[in-house]
């Protein structure tokens, strides 16, 4: 049986977030800009008619297949990522996307999947009742951190710590010995010095000193996160009205439609509209969580965590980088903003979701 609430809820966001795309993509500018920006909201109707079908389609076989295949899957996203080396386009300094003719897509988006599936795998088979050690984490740390490092040398930081927290969410359902967690704790508080030294580029440090300081460089680096403020502050109670966003419609607001979508609908609808939009997410980060419980097996329960927590941490940071509570990172709200392999990704992730719950 189809899970009605989950439905509702999931179509309520994607209507929501195209009546926030026709606002974003219709501001005052010149004729030929305005043409482009149109041609991007067809183009989010096609996406989402694509991802729907492909949700239907992994919705309607038995989950249970995929933990055979999850393997297999999780090696094809690997050598994906790694074609992007060899394949990539380069956008704004970061090569992420492969080009086949006139289409483009993102293979780290899909490997977020790939990746739940081989954690969910590996949590169903290590069914012990014990607590487990360092040495007994050590296949799942290898699996999660292989994408988490290919990514970050594209790079990537924003959907490397996507990768890094969503698996965590799924190893949290695992009992695991004190010692070792604060043994992980401990190497990762060592290791943030090292990562910012020697793995982070100059522009994600820029990102992460301006989130500390956004009035240091008001028309740089800190540009974007002052402009999101300034329109969510601009939305007030009840928001300026459909299309009537200053900040949006004048242009002042960098990436409307894919970064700061947030801004966009609290600009247009204000804390009314915002508390809605939240509440939809919470809703269904919450309902991921009532599936997993009903799950009848550990791999569906695994699932169900892992594609509720892939939600929720893009739904964290999107929104913390237009409030200016998190650097800017560049992960897309799900559902809401502009992207073809974005929406293609939580529409199947949803439907996997979808598949758990029509047979818990």
């Amino acid at each position: 049986m189809v899970d009605m609430p989950l439905l509702l809820a999931v179509v309520a966001i994607l209507t929501l977030g195209l009546v926030n795309l026709y606002s974003a993509t219709s501001v005052y500018i010149d004729d030929e800009s305005r043409a482009r920006l149109a041609d991007i909201y067809v183009t989010q109707i096609y996406w989402i008619v694509v991802g729907a079908m492909l949700a239907i389609l992994v919705a309607a076989v038995d989950y249970r297949h995929y933990e055979r295949v999850a393997p297999v899957l999780y090696a094809g996203g690997m050598v994906s990522l790694g074609l992007v080396f060899i394949l990539g386009r380069d956008i704004r300094g970061s090569s992420r996307w492969i080009q086949l003719g006139s289409f483009a897509f993102q293979p780290s988006e899909f490997m977020k999947i790939f990746l739940i599936l081989m954690v969910a795998k590996f949590v169903h088979n290590d069914a012990r009742t014990e607590p487990r050690s360092l040495v007994d984490l050590a296949p799942v740390a290898l699996m999660i951190l292989a994408p988490v490092t290919a990514v970050m040398a594209q790079p990537d930081l924003g959907t490397s710590l996507i990768y890094l927290l969503t698996a965590l969410s799924m190893v949290a359902m695992m009992r695991i010995r004190v010692f070792s967690v604060l043994s992980l704790i401990g190497t990762g508080a060592v290791s943030l010095p090292l990562a910012w030294t020697f793995v982070m580029r100059d522009y994600q440090k820029h990102r992460i000193t301006s989130f500390l300081n956004p009035e240091a460089d008001k028309t740089g680096t800190g540009w974007h996160a002052l402009q999101s403020q300034t329109a969510i502050g601009n939305g007030q109670f009840s928001g300026e009205g459909f299309m009537q966003g200053t900040q949006n419609q004048f242009g002042f607001l960098p990436e409307q439609y894919s970064d700061f979508p947030f801004a966009v609908f609290s600009e247009d609808w204000g804390f009314l509209g915002a508390v809605l939009l939240i509440g939809l997410y919470a809703f269904v980060c919450v309902w991921a969580i009532h599936v997993a419980s009903q799950a009848k097996d550990r791999f569906g329960a695994a699932l169900a965590v892992g594609v509720g927590a892939m939600l929720f941490w893009h739904a964290v940071f999107n929104i913390g980088m237009a409030t200016g509570v998190l650097p800017v990172v560049g992960i897309t709200l799900p559902l809401f903003s502009y992207g073809g392999s974005s929406v293609l990704t939580m529409l199947m992730g949803l439907g996997l979701l979808m598949n758990v719950s029509m047979r818990r």
